[in-house]
Order: structure tokens, then C-alpha cells, then sequence
């Protein structure tokens, strides 16, 4: 897996072209410890994940893994909590704006970490499966959570009871992506869109993402305090004053993530 920064933007690469860039738990402490890292930095103002080769990401890698043998109660639940659902809760509580550039493949775990982004961008060749039900497994690494929140339960139902494979534009005209564009356009969108984010009021756009992450599992009443308390927050930051001064004075404001 390859990381590095430029502009202000933190760029996650899965880097194993021959796996379809299957997950290994090493690869996925390592996505969780740089997530937590790009919330902590001020120099990184969003960041885009994406993989080399045809696919985006295959799903945990299982190898080595086996099905026989016995097993000790807990053992299974244990080991979703502390990798797959951990990776994922990393991804929606990155206080940055998180991009997935979706380049090929994107199964299982894979599809769950590329719909936990905050914005999805797939290249016209990518596909999304929920390959689970052909292995005869439940639905893992928050995927139950995700997708019907995103399209509702019998889209949902039905993505995961015959783990068909599902085309980009598909998938867009579902809304599980933002936006497909040509293989070859797909860097350069990211870019672009990540450009666009890192350039905005950091803080601001962190609660925006907390606020509407957290809407469909409050009430009214809840969702409103949690507002009122995000933009009490907000206001005491640089970047608000900034975009204030900047209306008043009719002029493009200039955020510096703080």
C-alpha cells in the first residue's frame, strides 16, 4: 500500500494489482492507523482512496483462513469487530473529507469500504458485488448498515441476496456513486474533486460529515441540537470568520483548514 501527500490532500493507494488488491490484515491496520493520522493533521484537508490494477479491492483477503476446524464461540464476531467493521467505522470517522476512486473490482469488503467514503467516483469499468452470499456468508463489514441507508431495504435486500455484479452506471442510477466517468478520467476527477475540498473550511465540512452520517439514526429533536452544537462550534473558527468577512466584503474567501 502506498501513501503520500501533496496539495494539501492525502492519497491511500491499495497496491497489490495481483490480488485485485485483497485486504491483509496488515493492510488494513495500516489503512486504520493512516486514516486516524489524516484527521490529525492540519496539512491533510481530504484524501482519496483508491487501488492499482483492475480492481479497487477484492474484499479481505482469505487466504489462509479456513472454514473446518472448530471453532470457539465469539472468536468470529470478535475478529469483525476489531478488523472489517473497524476499518469501516475509520473511514466515516475520518475528520477529513474522504474521496474513493473506484478503478476496477470492488467486492465484498471492498464495495463496504469504497461506500463508507463520503463521495464515490467510479471508473466506467468498475463493478460493486456483494459476493458474500455466493461464499454462503452474511453481509460483513458494515454493509447491513450501509446500503440501506443508501438505497433503501429492498435494493438493499436484493444486492445482497443474489451477489450479482452491479456495472458503475448502475450503480450511479442507484446512488451508491456521485459520479462515473471514462477509465482514463478517473485520476484526474479525484484529483480535481479533492483539490476542490482541500481548498474549503476544513472544520466545517468535519461536522458537516458528522451531522449527516448521524441524521438517520436520530430524531428530529436530536438532529437539531446536534446542528445547533456543530455550528456553535464552527463559529469560532478561522475559517468561518473568514467566509463571513468575505461575503461582507464580496470577494472569494480564502480557508486555511483552520
Amino acid at each position: 500500500m502506498r501513501w503520500w501527500t501533496g496539495g494539501q490532500v492525502g492519497h491511500l493507494v491499495l497496491d497489490r494489482p495481483e490480488a485485485l488488491n485483497a485486504l491483509t490484515p496488515a493492510m488494513r491496520e495500516r489503512l486504520i492507523v493512516l486514516l486516524g493520522e489524516a484527521s490529525a493533521d492540519p496539512e491533510v484537508r481530504a484524501v482519496v482512496l483508491t487501488g492499482t490494477g483492475r480492481g479497487f479491492c477484492a474484499g479481505a483477503d482469505l487466504r489462509g483462513g479456513s472454514a473446518s476446524g472448530e471453532r470457539v464461540a465469539g472468536d468470529v464476531a470478535r475478529t469483525l469487530r476489531l478488523g472489517a467493521q473497524r476499518l469501516v467505522a475509520a473511514v466515516m470517522d475520518c475528520e477529513k473529507p474522504v474521496i474513493a476512486a473506484v478503478n476496477g473490482t470492488a467486492a465484498g469488503l471492498g464495495a463496504h469500504l469504497a461506500l463508507a467514503c463520503d463521495l464515490v467516483l467510479a471508473a466506467e469499468s468498475a463493478r460493486f458485488i456483494e459476493v458474500f452470499v455466493r461464499r454462503g456468508l452474511v453481509p460483513d463489514g458494515g454493509g447491513t448498515h450501509l446500503l440501506p441507508r443508501l438505497i433503501g431495504p429492498q435494493r438493499a435486500k436484493e444486492l445482497m441476496f443474489f451477489g450479482d455484479a452491479l456495472t458503475a452506471p448502475d450503480a450511479a442510477h442507484l446512488g451508491l456513486v456521485n459520479r462515473v466517468v471514462p477509465d482514463d478520467e478517473l485520476e484526474g476527477t479525484a484529483r480535481a474533486w479533492a483539490a476542490r475540498l482541500a481548498a474549503g473550511p476544513t472544520r466545517a465540512l468535519s461536522l458537516t460529515k458528522q451531522l449527516v452520517n448521524a441524521s438517520l439514526d436520530t430524531d428530529r429533536a436530536t438532529a437539531f441540537a446536534a446542528e445547533a452544537a456543530a455550528q456553535e462550534i464552527n463559529m469560532t473558527t478561522a475559517d468561518a470568520r473568514e467566509g463571513v468577512a468575505s461575503f461582507v466584503e464580496r470577494r472569494e474567501p480564502k480557508f486555511t483548514g483552520r
